[in-house]
């Protein structure tokens, strides 16, 4: 898997994300936003370059960086970086220890990658030990990206955002529904997460607008 923000930084697809990091760091003089959840609405969106690509240019821009890959049914984290996923969070969550942190390519950005996928990825998360690995990891970096899986999907997104200070939902143009980003959103409204904003992707390059942040 390529990132854009690596292998084409003067895209407008690169641009776009340099745009989301602006706004986020606008958007956390308000409130703090040092955990952030990157999630979507339906599986036929990639999520996870997006959240891959943020978490390059905020590491390019001098932040430390740590990926949390909480997709505990489709990782892609370790792919996207070419790492080793032998052991991961889900290791943590059950046995404990210091988080294994792989670092990449990428000058201050770190992986804590899935693991080995549980059979039931719901009951490892309710556990109180998804707050306390976000606290560890407060020290850690100056952001921590979440990965987690579509919100309408399974569960698990819910769990994650409880837990972290913001919430992106990513937005596949053409190909999300209208009802299904509103769908999305009133779950996460209903565990009361802290939707930063909405960030669409795979549109028109007339019509993109830097990665379109905002709800």
């Amino acid at each position: 898997m390529s990132l854009i923000t690596l292998t084409d930084p003067r895209s407008p697809a690169a641009e776009a994300f340099q745009s989301l990091r602006t706004n986020i760091e606008f958007a956390g003089l308000e409130r703090t936003l040092r955990s952030l959840l990157v999630t979507c609405a339906d599986p036929d969106t990639d999520k996870s370059q997006a959240l891959a690509n943020l978490a390059v240019v905020m590491a390019q821009a001098g932040d430390r960086v740590l990926v949390v890959d909480g997709d505990l049914r489709r990782p892609q984290q370790h792919a996207i970086f070419e790492l080793s996923n032998n052991r991961g969070l889900t290791d943590w969550l059950k046995d404990g220890g210091a988080p294994l942190l792989q670092e990449t390519s990428v000058s201050g950005l770190r992986v804590l990658t899935s693991g080995a996928l549980p059979p039931n990825p719901v009951a490892l998360l309710s556990s109180n030990r998804l707050a306390e690995l976000l606290s560890t990891l407060q020290g850690e970096a100056q952001y921590i990206l979440c990965d987690a899986p579509p919100v309408l999907a399974v569960t698990d997104a819910a769990l994650w955002a409880g837990k972290v200070d913001g919430v992106l939902l990513v937005v596949n143009a053409g190909r999300t529904k209208r009802e299904q980003a509103k769908r999305a959103r009133d779950v996460l409204e209903k565990v009361r997460a802290h939707v930063v904003g909405a960030v669409l992707v795979n549109a028109e390059e007339d019509t993109a607008a830097a990665g379109r942040y905002g709800v």
